[in-house]
């Protein structure tokens, strides 16, 4: 169908975003061992090689509705009634059927079934572009919360010295119970972030290990490698202007969408096709015998050649409703295709905005993250010298684990 695409013009630095083994732009060795169980391993993608093998037999067996048919049979018995004992009789023989594909029934048969072939070829690439996807943004949320688990520890740790330091304190008259209890509450909401981030953990590990086809054993050892961390993981470059949007075309459930739609379109002329006559030929050759011992013997040859015209007369109605059928299912396929198409836009136009965008979202969190390290440091100092009370404190140091793991958020929202 005729779409209403935007017109781009070519772009000479877009190689990176087309190439299979996109992931090992990241430049993450751990990472692209898990890519590739994934791809070796994974139930899902040999779910899809499967229906793709499924789909290559169904094109050998419309094929062979082209080709002659032949078959060989042999028969020996003896017939008799009341009065007498009968006879003996033996045959063999071969046989040639063939109909003729005046209509292109059997040819629009192949080209479904060819069309259905490269639509699982297609939707086996869709599962495995969203595996790979997948296994990366996992791998990526899982540094993301090391970096953050990384990040409550150490803030743990400043707040049990602040809790050992005011229990000090309280005990020798220098604050108050309200003081030393702030400092402990505070204390344990770091903690049971922490507890939380070490669940967060877990859960992606067990993700990442179904996903690269781990058996239930391994994924019970729970036992993930890491690679780089989160800041030392590779960015791609920025995604350049003019990129053609013909470039979707190539998407695997564009390719997808668009071989069912001719699939669907190839079965009407099946369906048609069934309003015509069918002519099929047979012909065979062989011997018959009343004594088995002499069913070989040259005056024994038979043969028999012939033809035949079939042509519907009155089907109640079943032909034209498995016409109709076929129509009805070409609009679905169309709707589908055109909705793919749409779905296909906007997933990139959204992917586009969010690389830039993000970029631009760290860059504020890591303003924000430097300012509230000073402001810290800062008070710290104030509050060392009983300038100000350990409330004013507080709140700087949960501004600052704050802005801390919303930098590590920012980080992986730019990977994904």
């Amino acid at each position: 169908p005729d779409l209403d695409l935007p017109k781009g013009k070519a772009a000479d630095n877009f190689s990176i975003f087309t190439q299979a083994n996109w992931w090992e732009v990241f430049d993450d060795p751990v990472l692209n061992q898990l890519e590739s169980e994934a791809l070796a391993y994974n139930k899902d993608l040999q779910a899809a090689i499967a229906r793709v093998d499924q789909a290559r037999a169904s094109v050998g067996f419309a094929s062979a509705d082209q080709l002659p048919s032949l078959s060989a049979a042999a028969e020996s018995g003896r017939a008799g009634n009341k009065v007498g004992s009968g006879q003996s009789q033996s045959t063999a023989n071969v046989s040639v059927s063939y109909e003729l594909d005046l209509w292109g029934k059997y040819r629009r048969l192949s080209e479904a079934a060819r069309a259905q072939l490269l639509s699982s070829e297609a939707a086996r690439d869709t599962v495995r572009l969203t595996l790979t996807s997948d296994v990366a943004k996992n791998y990526f949320s899982l540094a993301m919360l090391d970096a953050q688990l990384a990040i409550a520890q150490r803030t743990l740790e400043a707040r049990k010295e602040n809790v050992r330091i005011y229990t000090s304190r309280y005990k020798n008259g220098y604050c108050t119970e309200v003081d030393l209890k702030r400092v402990e509450a505070n204390m344990a909401s770091v903690q049971a972030q922490e507890q939380q981030l070490r669940l967060k953990i877990a859960q992606t590990e067990t993700a990442l290990s179904v996903l690269v086809g781990k058996s239930p054993r391994e994924i019970a050892a729970n036992d993930v490698p890491r690679g780089k961390t989160l800041a030392e993981i590779t960015l791609i470059p920025d995604v350049p202007e003019g990129i053609p949007s013909d470039l979707l075309a190539r998407r695997p459930d564009v390719r997808s969408a668009e071989d069912q739609l001719i699939a669907a379109n190839a079965n009407i002329g099946a369906a048609r096709a069934a309003y015509f006559p069918s002519i099929p030929l047979t012909a065979s050759a062989g011997y018959a015998s009343g004594a088995l011992n002499n069913l070989f013997a040259g005056s024994s040859g038979i043969w028999a050649a012939g033809g035949q015209l079939l042509a519907p007369i009155f089907e109640g109605g079943k032909i034209r409703a498995q016409n109709e059928k076929a129509e009805a299912q070409y609009r679905e396929m169309l709707a589908s295709y055109e909705k793919t198409v749409q779905g296909a836009f906007k997933e990139a136009l959204d992917a586009i905005a969010a690389n830039r965008i993000n970029r631009e979202i760290f860059d504020s969190y890591k303003q924000q993250t430097e300012a509230m390290q000073r402001s810290y440091e800062l008070t710290k100092k104030q509050e060392d010298a009983g300038l100000i009370g350990v409330t004013d404190l507080l709140d700087v140091e949960e501004n600052l684990l704050s802005a801390e793991m919303n930098l590590a958020s920012a980080r992986n929202d730019e990977l994904a």
